[in-house]
Parts: C-alpha cells; structure tokens; sequence
C-alpha cells in the first residue's frame, strides 16, 4: 500500500504544548498518512499523550499548526471529532450500564439511529468477541475484554481516524495478542492508527512509521525495521560480567557498544561476522549472548537506561 498517496490524514507543525513554565511538546512536526500505523513512543514525561490529546481536541495547543482531514482543527473541531475514534488511556467504561447499553449511549454522542446503532453494536461485538457478552456487567468483564470493549465503542461512528493511548497497559499476554490481532485486521481494512505505547514490540509489529520523543522533542522517526537498522544493526551480542581484556578488543576494534559496568551491550552495526566470532572466542563460557537487535535496543540507546517517573 502507498501510504504517502493523497493529503495526509494529520499534518503537525511546529506543535507546541505548554503548562504554565513548563513545555510538554516542543515544536514537533509530523506526517500521518491515509492508511498506515504510525506510533508515538518515549519515555515517560517525553510529550506522548499530551500530543495525542492535541490530535482529538481534548487539549488545545499552545503554538503551531495542526490539520486533520486537510482541515484546521481550531476551526472544524465538531466535524474533525465525527471523523476519529479515540481509546484513551483511562477505563470510562460506565460501571452501571452493561456490554450493549454502553455502545448504545455512546452511539448518541454522534446521534446514530437506534437501529443504526444497533446494527453497528452487534457487529463490534461480534468482531472484539464479546457476543457473548452483550448483557453482562463491566464489573464482570476481565482487563482484556474491558479493553476490547473500548475499542469497539471508539469505532461505533466509523471513524476514518483511531487514536489509541496506550491501548494495552496492564493486560496480560494473551489479552494483549488478541488486540493486537483485531487492530491488525482493522489496518488492513484500510483504518488509519495512532497509538502511543510502551510496549515496543507492539510498536514494532503495529507501527509502518513512528517517531520517538523525548523531553517534548523528536529524537528519530522513521520504519521499525529501518531504525533498527541505523543505530543497531542486524544482531546484538550482551557481554555479562565483562574483563578487561575484552573491554580492551572492543575499543581496539573501534567497536560500537554502551557499557553498563556489569555488562556490555555490543551493536553488530557493520554486520562484521568475523568480529563477533571474535567477540564470542574471548568471552568466558555462558558469558556472551547473541541475538537478533529489536525497537527496544534503538530506543535505550536513544533515551537513556535510566528509570522515569
């Protein structure tokens, strides 16, 4: 698919946010085109979810340009919103209605038919596999399915744009494939996705394009595959307890590698395999361990190893 054919579906630029003295975004400029995933990932406090609720006018931006659907969202906010869906990171599911009756009340916020509503209903059930379920109360629903729920009232209206906020923090794996299973299917469909997370192997089975933030700036954006490819490399070799001496090969061989004192990190970025036979040789037994480089090595490396708050 060419996702890059047609006006984009969101045009950022030069997007600011700020609370008082302190900047959450800071002058970010992107693309999302018509069809493709495109992720926002970072470290906490890095301006995710403060962009994200810039995107559906939750939260009204402080500088720049922001266009959806080739329009400006200051001035076509009501026509913008009949456009998207947006799961938000927050569970607002209403606790005293059951599966069907909370699709059903939200339907009214885009004033669907009752019939249309109905119809529309019973098909995201069917497609987030919570038939079964139409009845019961959300107290009774496990993390998963409460989850998959809110995905389906966020397509209630059709929208041509999903906005998705950390869309599976705190489910467990399997739950976590299932969603990821039905937004591929939705892709697929042709449905534009925004979502911000953590995980990054959600981002990168998710994602054709992302960018990563850090401190409300843009550090990298770009492909998965590519982004691995530019700061990584193909494979990455994890030196446990390291000796001197291999301290020493790695810097005389101009090696690329972060040194985290109890072990080292070494990036195959030239795909040298005679240097990690190598490196392996003088590695004590057990000591060394290869594998193939993933989004996770490209992000630490990007954002640092330290902890967040």
């Amino acid at each position: 698919m060419n996702h890059r054919s047609g006006a984009p579906v969101i045009a950022a630029r030069e997007l600011r946010k700020n609370f008082g003295a302190f900047t959450a975004v800071d002058g970010i400029s992107f693309l999302v085109h018509r069809g493709e995933c495109f992720g926002l990932l970072g470290p906490n406090g890095a301006g995710k979810t403060s962009t994200i609720r810039m995107l559906y006018g939750y939260s009204p931006i402080s500088g720049g340009e922001l266009e959806l659907f080739g329009l400006s969202l200051a001035g076509h906010l009501r026509a913008i919103k009949g456009k998207i869906g947006v799961c938000q990171q927050e569970d607002t599911l209403d606790p005293d209605l059951n599966v069907l009756e909370n699709l059903l009340v939200f339907a009214r916020y885009f004033d669907l038919p009752r019939h249309q509503a109905q119809t529309r209903a019973a098909e995201l059930l069917k497609f987030f596999a919570l038939d079964g379920r139409a009845k019961a109360g959300i107290p009774e629903l496990s993390g998963g399915m409460r989850r998959r729920l809110t995905l389906a009232r966020a397509l209630l209206n059709a929208p041509e744009l999903l906005i998705l906020d950390e869309p599976t923090t705190g489910l467990d794996p399997q739950a976590r494939h299932q969603v990821w299973e039905r937004l591929e299917e939705l892709k697929s469909r042709g449905l534009t996705i925004v979502l911000t997370s953590h995980y990054l192997e959600e981002a990168h089975r998710l994602c054709d394009r992302l960018i990563i933030l850090d401190h409300g700036r843009i550090l990298e954006a770009g492909a998965p595959a590519g982004l691995i490819r530019r700061h990584v490399g193909r494979e990455v070799i994890e030196v446990a307890a390291p000796s001197p001496e291999m301290r020493a090969l790695l810097r005389e061989r101009g090696a690329d590698f972060d040194d985290l004192g109890a072990r080292l990190v070494v990036y195959n970025q030239r795909d040298d395999a005679l240097f990690l036979q190598l490196v392996r040789e003088h590695c004590r037994e057990g000591a060394c361990t290869l594998r193939p480089a993933t989004l996770e090595d490209v992000f630490l490396r990007l954002t640092g190893r330290e902890l967040r708050e």
